[in-house]
């Protein structure tokens, strides 16, 4: 199924992007995940789960939610964050009056 208007996420970049914009190195994620855990989502190698997005969110200061957030916002030229929760808060309005 094809979704229109709808762009990859681009995970590596949002978390590297918060985590120099919060002053963060890699090592201060250890609760979390290991460096090297980190270093590997920020080079886009792997993909973390639900579970390590709150984890990683938590260490950043942010919700999880402004991570994927941003995540989506780097690969759409045309879209901002204004838009993007529009369609997202019409999407779960129409889920929740079916």
């Amino acid at each position: 199924m094809t979704r229109p208007n709808f762009h990859p996420n681009d995970f590596a970049h949002a978390l590297k992007k918060l985590r120099l914009a919060k002053q963060l190195s890699q090592e201060e994620f250890s609760l979390a995940s290991s460096r090297t855990y980190v270093s590997s989502l920020e080079r886009g190698i792997y993909s973390p789960t639900l579970n390590k997005v709150d984890e990683l969110a938590e260490v950043l200061g942010v919700h999880p939610l402004a991570l994927l957030t941003l995540s989506y916002l780097k690969n759409s030229k045309s879209c901002s964050a204004n838009s993007l929760w529009e369609r997202v808060m019409k999407e779960l309005s129409d889920i929740d009056q079916a």
